[in-house]
């Protein structure tokens, strides 16, 4: 897959900043105002999953689950193809289209199961033009949308510097939480230790349609573990996805099958959005 040209880049950077103008960084559901999310029953998840040195195939993920039970009510994987490279900053462009797709499949086969919240394996207003993946795909979608990314991106003035050590240091407990404030004063996001039993926090950031304490306070409570139930789920059916692609295709050996089987003799999926 070849590099994209300079104008494809300054498109890209044209087409970020006018639906930057579109997010809505405030509560817009009655539920979301409620202490315990009353009126809340739908909450889902997206992820891309990808085989270690293969840039182009990749399995797209939706979970909708139940709240608060956060139990799975749907999941659809799909094996698809890539047509955008993989560029620092562009996400959005190489994902979005099938995690939209997946979407729009619910809403059109099962509309009484659509997530009224989507938790995004990536960054939203925490990003170097202040519009990551959550926020490309809540925009696009309508939906609210909270990006919470398991690794720090260094932007913005943003950095794993002593003072950012102490500060995960000081979360005590499940629910603790710091801002991450840029360069500039404003607060892209938070850093939330999201369970008791992990030490390690994710970092949260608005997607759209959602308040980032609302956000934060929301991803804690889809949390068993360190990342939210949402993200894990689609997690896990993405592992299920590789496990299931055909050995043949066409009468022929499936070159993505022999790269599971080769790559992945224990399913482990690099899924790794650490830049994003």
């Amino acid at each position: 897959m070849s590099a994209p040209s300079d104008d494809l880049i300054r498109q890209w950077e044209s087409e970020q900043a006018s639906l930057r103008q579109r997010v809505l960084e405030e509560d817009t559901e009655d539920w979301q105002r409620e202490p315990h999310f009353s009126g809340l029953e739908r909450v889902g998840g997206v992820d891309l999953s990808f085989i270690k040195g293969d840039n182009v195939n990749a399995c797209a993920q939706l979970v909708v689950l139940s709240f608060p039970d956060l139990e799975v009510l749907y999941e659809d994987s799909r094996m698809v193809t890539l047509t955008a490279p993989y560029i620092a900053g562009f996400l959005a462009f190489r994902e979005t289209p099938f995690l939209l797709e997946a979407l729009r499949r619910l809403e059109r086969s099962q509309p009484a199961l659509l997530p009224q919240v989507v938790f995004v394996d990536g960054n939203g207003l925490f990003h170097y033009r202040e519009f990551g993946l959550a926020c490309h795909l809540g925009v696009l979608s309508g939906l609210p949308c909270v990006g919470v990314a398991k690794n720090l991106l260094q932007v913005q003035g943003v950095s794993k510097s002593q003072e950012h050590q102490a500060q995960i240091a000081a979360l005590q407990r499940g629910g603790d939480s710091f801002p991450l404030t840029a360069a500039s004063g404003r607060v892209l996001g938070k850093a939330l230790r999201s369970s008791d039993g992990s030490s390690k926090p994710v970092y949260v950031s608005v997607g759209h349609r959602i308040s980032v304490d609302t956000a934060v306070r929301l991803t804690h409570a889809c949390c068993r573990y360190r990342v939210p139930e949402p993200i894990r789920q689609a997690t896990v059916h993405g592992d299920r996805c590789w496990e299931d692609v055909s050995p043949w295709e066409h009468g022929r050996p499936n070159p993505a099958r022999i790269k599971v089987e080769e790559k992945l003799p224990s399913a482990a999926v690099l899924r790794d959005k650490s830049c994003f």
